[in-house]
């Protein structure tokens, strides 16, 4: 297990590297050390690396939980997980080791790798987990319950059925929203302050309970004002 936060402390990744099947260090180097360059001629005078402690505690956390999984044998190992602190983003792949790699052990254990997974109980284990996967896909795919009474009938059967029971219920649902938009009535209490249009297309204006107060006059308002 291996991890690692870049110069400008805002990425990160954790890596599991098992020789001869996933690449290894010299396999997918970094940009600075596949190019050649110096790192010394990339560091100022008098300036180290950012540093940024939450960036390094999510990617040792992310570290330990993996290092977890594969030790007590539970979960799903990540073979290589990424993280960018700046879109929130954690990219995960399975690296696969460089035919081309410069670091003949490597080279070694690859071809011991691909011997191995050649031989007949690696065949029959690989087919064995690919049938497990497939299994466990169906399983979770399969509803226990079935609340609503939803089920799946041939198309050629149930076409006539279907469209009969699409039409009765389309009728059904004219008609309800019809009903729905004809229908004026209010709780008591509540009434409208424009017109209402109703079936046949006629308006009614609800009574305004405001009316008698609009004709009241400032007099009266004062007198019942000076009353309280």
């Amino acid at each position: 297990m291996e991890s690692g936060v870049s110069e400008d402390a805002v990425s990160g990744h954790i890596q599991v590297i098992i020789p001869g099947e996933t690449a290894c260090f010299a396999c997918v180097p970094p940009l600075v050390v596949a190019s050649g360059i110096d790192e010394r001629t990339l560091k100022r005078e008098g300036v180290c690396a950012a540093s940024l402690p939450t960036t390094m505690g999510i990617v040792a956390g992310l570290l330990v939980q993996n290092t977890l999984k594969c030790l007590l044998e539970f979960g799903q190992v990540t073979r290589y997980l990424g993280y960018s602190s700046l879109k929130d983003f954690f990219p995960t792949m399975d690296i696969k080791p460089n035919p081309g790699c410069v670091n003949g052990l490597c080279c070694k254990m690859q071809q011991a790798y691909q011997q191995q997974q050649a031989t007949p109980a690696a065949q029959q284990k690989k087919q064995a987990a690919a049938q497990a996967a497939a299994l466990q896909e169906e399983e979770a795919a399969a509803h226990t319950e079935n609340e609503w009474g939803i089920e799946v009938v041939p198309e050629s059967s149930g076409a006539d059925a279907q469209q009969q029971h699409g039409t009765s219920s389309t009728a059904q649902q004219h008609n309800k929203a019809s009903n729905a938009l004809y229908d004026h009535s209010l709780p008591e209490g509540l009434q409208y302050s424009l017109p209402v249009t109703d079936r046949d297309g006629h308006q009614h204006h609800e009574p305004d309970s405001t009316a008698d107060h609009a004709e009241s006059t400032v007099e009266d308002l004062m007198s019942q004002l000076n009353a309280l």
